[in-house]
């Protein structure tokens, strides 16, 4: 059986690693991505996977970019991959509700939009995979990140909760909870900054975008069929609980 998977935010950084490596494990891919045009056209030039445009924090785009994506795959999706993702840094007292907002709206709501309106396609076909991106951030909490920091632990709320919807019916969701990993979001943080951030990091490294992708299609296979609600923490050791 050939899976059709969706993966948000799947044109770059780990969500790029995410497409390529379920499309190597044999899925039927599309990545969805937001914005950047030429971003999406070199990497489905590069990889030969379809990139879908639409907005993940606005429910009705997203069921039309659906709609075009089940009649792109050929049928109904059973991967979900949630990880469309946003920043919009500031402390508190200088965070407009924009900021607030348009973070909460993207990270978290994403999720909501996505498992939603692709929630009967993997009840009727009594099989189903969702893994949600997390962030250390949601689980250690970060300065400057009040908005970034509650959307990403919301989502480890929403991944236990649905998990418990969706046992009977063959429908895991899990999420994997990267620590600082090198992508554009990571490289735009000053130097000094990140050599004292890879300091804390026990294994002397940051991560790398295979190493969440490998992740996510170990989550998604049927081996993975008895792993529900759980959160897989991959961040070289900096953040242990």
């Amino acid at each position: 059986m050939t899976h059709r998977a969706l993966v948000t935010g799947g044109t770059r950084g780990i969500g790029e690693a995410i497409s390529i490596a379920l499309k190597e494990a044999g899925c039927n891919v599309a990545a969805n991505y937001a914005g950047n045009d030429e971003r999406a056209k070199a990497f489905t030039e590069r990889s030969g996977i379809p990139a879908f445009k639409f907005d993940v924090s606005n429910y009705q785009a997203t069921a039309e970019g659906i709609d075009e994506v089940r009649k792109a795959l050929g049928g109904p999706i059973d991967i979900l991959v949630n990880n469309a993702g946003i920043t919009r840094d500031g402390t508190l007292q200088r965070m407009e509700p924009e900021d607030w907002k348009a973070v909460l709206d993207t990270n978290l709501g994403g999720c909501y939009n996505t498992a939603h309106l692709l929630y009967n396609d993997m009840r009727n076909q009594k099989f189903g995979r969702i893994v949600n991106i997390g962030s250390l951030n949601g689980q250690a909490g970060q300065y400057g990140q009040v908005n970034y920091a509650a959307a990403k632990s919301g989502i480890h709320g929403f991944t236990k909760a649905l998990a418990l919807e969706g046992a009977r019916h063959g429908i895991t969701v899990n999420a994997v909870a990267p620590g600082y990993v090198d992508t554009d979001m990571v490289s735009a943080v000053p130097e000094k900054v990140l050599e004292k951030i890879i300091a804390q990091i026990p294994v002397g490294r940051l991560g790398k975008a295979e190493d969440i992708a490998r992740a996510v299609v170990f989550l998604v296979s049927e081996k993975a069929d008895f792993i529900t609600g759980s959160t897989l923490s991959i961040n070289g050791g900096h953040h242990m609980y």
